[in-house]
Protein backbone atom coordinates (compact mmCIF):
# COMPACT_ATOMS: atom_id res chain seq x y z
CA UNK A 1 0.00 0.00 0.00
CA UNK A 2 1.06 3.55 -0.65
CA UNK A 3 0.63 6.56 1.62
CA UNK A 4 -2.83 7.36 0.22
CA UNK A 5 -4.19 3.91 1.09
CA UNK A 6 -2.32 3.85 4.42
CA UNK A 7 -3.89 7.18 5.36
CA UNK A 8 -7.36 5.97 4.46
CA UNK A 9 -6.95 2.76 6.50
CA UNK A 10 -5.51 4.71 9.43
CA UNK A 11 -8.35 7.23 9.29
CA UNK A 12 -10.92 4.41 9.25
CA UNK A 13 -9.36 2.85 12.35
CA UNK A 14 -9.28 6.22 14.12
CA UNK A 15 -12.90 6.99 13.27
CA UNK A 16 -14.04 3.65 14.67
CA UNK A 17 -11.91 3.98 17.81
CA UNK A 18 -12.12 7.70 18.58
CA UNK A 19 -15.07 9.02 16.60
CA UNK A 20 -15.25 11.85 14.09
CA UNK A 21 -14.81 14.85 16.38
CA UNK A 22 -11.96 13.41 18.43
CA UNK A 23 -9.83 12.15 15.53
CA UNK A 24 -6.88 14.45 14.90
CA UNK A 25 -4.47 14.58 11.99
CA UNK A 26 -1.74 13.35 14.34
CA UNK A 27 -3.92 10.35 15.27
CA UNK A 28 -4.28 9.44 11.61
CA UNK A 29 -0.55 9.83 11.00
CA UNK A 30 0.25 7.60 13.98
CA UNK A 31 -2.27 4.96 12.87
CA UNK A 32 -1.10 5.02 9.26
CA UNK A 33 2.67 5.27 9.71
CA UNK A 34 2.79 8.26 7.36
CA UNK A 35 3.43 11.96 7.92
CA UNK A 36 1.32 15.11 8.26
CA UNK A 37 2.28 16.38 4.82
CA UNK A 38 0.84 13.23 3.24
CA UNK A 39 -2.68 14.18 4.34
CA UNK A 40 -2.57 17.48 2.46
CA UNK A 41 -0.84 15.98 -0.54
CA UNK A 42 -3.25 13.05 -0.99
CA UNK A 43 -6.54 14.41 0.37
CA UNK A 44 -6.20 18.19 0.61
CA UNK A 45 -7.23 18.30 4.27
CA UNK A 46 -7.91 16.16 7.30
CA UNK A 47 -11.63 16.81 6.85
CA UNK A 48 -11.58 15.50 3.27
CA UNK A 49 -9.70 12.40 4.43
CA UNK A 50 -12.18 11.76 7.26
CA UNK A 51 -15.09 12.16 4.84
CA UNK A 52 -13.57 9.57 2.51
CA UNK A 53 -12.86 7.23 5.42
CA UNK A 54 -16.43 7.57 6.70
CA UNK A 55 -17.86 6.83 3.25
CA UNK A 56 -15.55 3.84 2.88
CA UNK A 57 -16.70 2.45 6.23
CA UNK A 58 -20.37 2.78 5.38
CA UNK A 59 -19.78 1.20 1.97
CA UNK A 60 -17.95 -1.68 3.62
CA UNK A 61 -20.91 -2.19 5.97
CA UNK A 62 -23.24 -2.29 2.96
CA UNK A 63 -21.04 -4.86 1.27
CA UNK A 64 -21.02 -7.02 4.41
CA UNK A 65 -24.80 -7.27 4.44
CA UNK A 66 -25.25 -6.97 0.69
CA UNK A 67 -25.81 -9.61 -1.97
CA UNK A 68 -25.21 -13.17 -0.87
CA UNK A 69 -23.31 -15.84 -2.70
CA UNK A 70 -19.84 -14.32 -2.41
CA UNK A 71 -18.51 -17.41 -0.65
CA UNK A 72 -18.49 -15.91 2.83
CA UNK A 73 -21.20 -18.13 4.25
CA UNK A 74 -24.16 -15.85 3.64
CA UNK A 75 -27.38 -17.40 2.46
CA UNK A 76 -28.51 -17.31 -1.15
CA UNK A 77 -31.22 -14.68 -1.46
CA UNK A 78 -34.65 -16.17 -2.24
CA UNK A 79 -36.88 -14.83 -5.00
CA UNK A 80 -39.93 -14.54 -2.72
CA UNK A 81 -39.94 -10.92 -1.47
CA UNK A 82 -40.87 -11.77 2.14
CA UNK A 83 -38.30 -14.55 2.35
CA UNK A 84 -35.66 -12.30 0.78
CA UNK A 85 -36.52 -9.47 3.22
CA UNK A 86 -36.22 -11.94 6.11
CA UNK A 87 -32.92 -13.39 4.92
CA UNK A 88 -31.29 -9.98 4.51
CA UNK A 89 -32.50 -8.87 7.94
CA UNK A 90 -31.01 -12.05 9.41
CA UNK A 91 -27.67 -11.00 7.88
CA UNK A 92 -27.96 -7.41 9.12
CA UNK A 93 -28.95 -8.43 12.65
CA UNK A 94 -26.30 -11.15 12.83
CA UNK A 95 -23.74 -8.41 12.13
CA UNK A 96 -25.26 -5.95 14.64
CA UNK A 97 -22.56 -6.36 17.29
CA UNK A 98 -19.74 -6.12 14.77
CA UNK A 99 -21.49 -3.17 13.08
CA UNK A 100 -21.93 -1.21 16.31
CA UNK A 101 -18.81 1.00 15.84
CA UNK A 102 -19.94 1.95 12.31
CA UNK A 103 -23.46 2.83 13.50
CA UNK A 104 -22.08 4.77 16.46
CA UNK A 105 -19.95 6.73 14.00
CA UNK A 106 -22.95 7.29 11.71
CA UNK A 107 -25.02 8.73 14.54
CA UNK A 108 -22.15 11.07 15.44
CA UNK A 109 -21.81 12.20 11.83
CA UNK A 110 -25.54 12.96 11.62
CA UNK A 111 -25.23 15.27 14.64
CA UNK A 112 -22.48 17.21 12.83
CA UNK A 113 -24.39 17.89 9.61
CA UNK A 114 -25.98 21.18 10.69
CA UNK A 115 -22.53 22.64 11.30
CA UNK A 116 -20.56 21.00 8.48
CA UNK A 117 -21.94 21.75 5.03
CA UNK A 118 -19.01 20.06 3.26
CA UNK A 119 -19.66 16.85 5.15
CA UNK A 120 -23.36 17.03 4.33
CA UNK A 121 -22.61 17.54 0.64
CA UNK A 122 -20.06 14.70 0.66
CA UNK A 123 -22.56 12.14 1.92
CA UNK A 124 -25.64 13.15 -0.10
CA UNK A 125 -24.89 11.19 -3.27
CA UNK A 126 -23.53 8.07 -1.52
CA UNK A 127 -26.69 8.09 0.61
CA UNK A 128 -28.86 8.17 -2.52
CA UNK A 129 -26.85 5.34 -4.06
CA UNK A 130 -27.09 3.39 -0.82
CA UNK A 131 -30.88 3.63 -0.89
CA UNK A 132 -31.00 2.11 -4.35
CA UNK A 133 -28.62 -0.63 -3.27
CA UNK A 134 -30.82 -1.39 -0.28
CA UNK A 135 -33.91 -1.65 -2.50
CA UNK A 136 -32.04 -4.12 -4.67
CA UNK A 137 -30.68 -6.21 -1.80
CA UNK A 138 -33.63 -6.16 0.60
CA UNK A 139 -36.41 -6.39 -1.97
CA UNK A 140 -34.81 -7.56 -5.23
CA UNK A 141 -35.77 -4.38 -7.11
CA UNK A 142 -33.66 -3.37 -10.10
CA UNK A 143 -32.96 0.39 -9.86
CA UNK A 144 -32.34 0.59 -13.60
CA UNK A 145 -35.53 -1.23 -14.59
CA UNK A 146 -37.80 0.75 -12.24
CA UNK A 147 -35.93 3.72 -10.76
CA UNK A 148 -38.90 5.33 -8.98
CA UNK A 149 -40.03 2.10 -7.36
CA UNK A 150 -36.45 1.42 -6.24
CA UNK A 151 -36.10 4.99 -4.94
CA UNK A 152 -39.17 4.88 -2.69
CA UNK A 153 -38.46 1.32 -1.54
CA UNK A 154 -34.89 2.36 -0.79
CA UNK A 155 -36.13 5.25 1.32
CA UNK A 156 -38.18 2.80 3.38
CA UNK A 157 -35.32 0.30 3.69
CA UNK A 158 -32.90 3.02 4.76
CA UNK A 159 -35.34 4.31 7.39
CA UNK A 160 -35.84 0.77 8.67
CA UNK A 161 -32.11 0.03 8.79
CA UNK A 162 -31.36 3.20 10.73
CA UNK A 163 -34.19 2.61 13.17
CA UNK A 164 -33.40 -1.06 13.67
CA UNK A 165 -29.70 -0.47 14.27
CA UNK A 166 -30.43 2.29 16.79
CA UNK A 167 -32.77 -0.07 18.61
CA UNK A 168 -29.99 -2.69 18.67
CA UNK A 169 -27.58 -0.10 20.07
CA UNK A 170 -30.01 0.95 22.81
CA UNK A 171 -31.47 -2.40 23.89
CA UNK A 172 -30.48 -5.56 22.02
CA UNK A 173 -32.78 -7.67 24.20
CA UNK A 174 -35.93 -6.02 22.84
CA UNK A 175 -34.66 -4.94 19.42
CA UNK A 176 -36.49 -6.41 16.43
CA UNK A 177 -35.53 -9.74 14.94
CA UNK A 178 -35.79 -10.70 11.28
CA UNK A 179 -39.01 -12.54 12.18
CA UNK A 180 -40.43 -9.40 13.85
CA UNK A 181 -39.60 -7.21 10.87
CA UNK A 182 -41.00 -9.65 8.33
CA UNK A 183 -44.20 -10.15 10.29
CA UNK A 184 -44.50 -6.38 10.76
CA UNK A 185 -44.16 -5.90 7.03
CA UNK A 186 -46.90 -8.46 6.43
CA UNK A 187 -49.16 -6.60 8.87
CA UNK A 188 -48.48 -3.32 7.05
CA UNK A 189 -49.31 -4.98 3.75
CA UNK A 190 -52.57 -6.36 5.16
CA UNK A 191 -51.42 -9.94 4.65
CA UNK A 192 -51.67 -11.03 8.26
CA UNK A 193 -54.61 -11.03 10.64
Amino acid sequence: MGHREDLLEGAKRCLLEKGYARTTARDVVAASGTNLASIGYHYGSKEALLQQAFLALTEEWGNQVGPAGSGDGRKELPADPYQRFHTVWEQVIAAADASRPVWKLQTEVVTRLDDDEKLREAIKEPQREGRLGMAEVFLGLDPEADPEKARVAGLLCQALATGVMIQWMVDPETAPTADDLTEGLKVLMGERD
